[in-house]
């Protein structure tokens, strides 16, 4: 008698769940540095780096320097040049107990020496090879030489090992002005790049789609990902987008729909993230330039629509970039050297910028954001600071928190008082995961924390319960 009913229920709990499977358990890059096509060579990852690390060394050639410029608790009380070799050497050994400051020079030192290690090891996660606004318009045999010139890089980057762990390329919108200069950039560069790998991409490669307004848009591409692949040997389902929310018209149909959802149905499976465009978007809703910021009320909005529109499924979320650069207004002469009143006002424009850049990420981060675009080498040493601050911020609460989980089987526990329950449990899991991946906790604190790395590997918390039970 009930199984018609029970049945109907069964398929509509299926379809619910293949729309709403649950975060990807797949690695997300925390940041994807936007470069112009014409600059972009197979080395060009570790040039930033090295790039990155000449910036950090001159304008926080220290920890307490680095801490005081990102305003650390208690970095003012941090001490002076003279004194930090002395200290660092002893938080080298271990020797923690007894150096001054405290809590606040640990961290300060921790984070400062993980964000070098990261710069020397990895600097950038994710490199989008743009030919939208970082190339600009230019003449087509221009852009087609680009196109075809880049696809070599990528090859040449894949043979040496030298591409950074994610990868790809924006294209121009597909709006009636650009759309054919949009395909044609697309076709040459993947063709090119299958052509000369025989049918390979790289590791976590993605089209992103920029200014999408309506559903056919992103139709388009999908089949031209589609006759891409029937035509270069790519595998089926090799191609991947990504959308760019930077027009209302990508949040609020005309029906005053939800846009998202149906942007991202449009795509059959292949989209896998969607990025916000700050200033983009702000211009689109008439906000003027002097008020164009990371932080207006009206990029919060379109971040909450972006979570609700796509909480649950499988589609990762970027924010944009902070478009004030930390850079140095003052170049020494040819043979000469700047003043001091120039080496002063050079200082001040990088820490300024720095922390300006620091609050704009630590601002996503708490929004639950965890990716974000850079545009300069020289951003690299705030983004890392900003997020390994964030993740060592919490790490002591979060650790006993995950232990007392851990220590009652997944039943819903009483720590201090802050309640928690299962679904909470998971969401700590994805603090230590994505803390890990970019470096920012290492193995030996996971452990330290209650998790095996068999734990780690199975980025459930569930599972990792029903293990421990069993």
């Amino acid at each position: 008698m009930l199984d018609p009913l029970t049945g109907r229920l069964e398929a509509a709990n299926r379809a619910f769940d293949a729309v709403f499977p649950g975060e990807s358990g797949d690695r997300q890059a925390v940041h994807t540095v936007y470069g112009g096509a014409q600059i972009f060579k197979a080395d060009t990852a570790a040039k930033m780096g090295r790039a990155a690390l000449r910036q950090l060394e001159t304008y926080a050639p220290n920890f307490a320097v680095f801490a005081k410029v990102f305003e650390f608790a208690g970095s003012a009380a941090l001490p002076a040049a003279a004194a930090v070799a002395g200290i660092e050497k002893s938080l080298a050994a271990g020797e923690t107990d007894s150096v001054p400051g405290g809590n606040a020079t640990r961290l300060a030192w921790t984070v400062y020496n993980r964000v070098l290690e990261k710069l020397l090891r990895e600097p950038v996660e994710d490199f989008r090879i743009d030919f939208e606004d970082g190339f600009g318009n230019r003449p087509d045999d221009e852009e087609d030489a680009q196109a075809e010139r880049t696809a070599g890089e990528v090859i040449r980057g894949m043979e040496a090992g030298s591409l950074p762990p994610f990868i790809g390329i924006r294209i121009k919108a597909l709006s009636a002005e650009t759309q054919a200069r949009a395909v044609r950039t697309l076709d040459i560069f993947v063709t090119t790049l299958a052509n000369g790998t025989g049918g390979r991409l790289p590791d976590n490669f993605v089209v992103t789609l920029p200014k999408v307004t309506i559903p056919e848009q992103v139709t388009a591409l999908v089949e031209l990902f589609e006759l891409l692949e029937g035509r270069t040997g790519l595998a089926e389902g090799a191609l991947q987008l990504e959308l760019m929310v930077e027009t209302p018209q990508s949040l609020v149909t005309a029906a005053g729909e939800m846009a998202l959802p149906g942007l991202v149905a449009a795509a059959r499976g292949r989209c896998v993230a969607a990025h916000f465009g700050v200033y983009d978007f702000t211009a689109s809703t008439n906000i003027t330039a002097a008020y164009q910021s990371m932080t207006h009320a009206i990029c919060d909005f379109a971040r909450h629509m972006m979570k609700a529109s796509l909480a649950g499924t499988a589609v990762r979320l970027s924010d944009g970039a902070t478009n004030i650069m930390p850079l140095a207004p003052h170049k020494a002469p040819e043979g000469g050297d700047l003043t001091p009143g120039q080496i002063e006002e050079n200082r001040l424009a990088v820490h300024g910028a720095w922390k300006l850049g620091f609050d704009h990420i630590t601002h996503s981060l708490q929004n639950g954001f965890y990716q974000g675009w850079d545009l300069h080498p020289a951003q690299l040493p705030m983004r890392y600071a900003a997020l390994y601050k964030f993740f060592l911020d919490g790490w002591d609460q979060s650790s006993r928190r995950l232990r007392a989980f851990i220590d009652k089987a997944a039943q819903a526990s009483l720590l201090g008082n802050v309640f928690d329950d299962a679904a909470t449990g998971q969401a700590l899991l994805n603090y230590f995961l994505r803390g890990l991946s970019c470096g920012a906790i290492s193995e030996a604190e996971i452990e330290a924390a209650g998790l095996s790395l068999e734990d780690i590997k199975t980025r459930s918390f569930k599972a990792i319960m029903e293990r421990r039970q069993s």
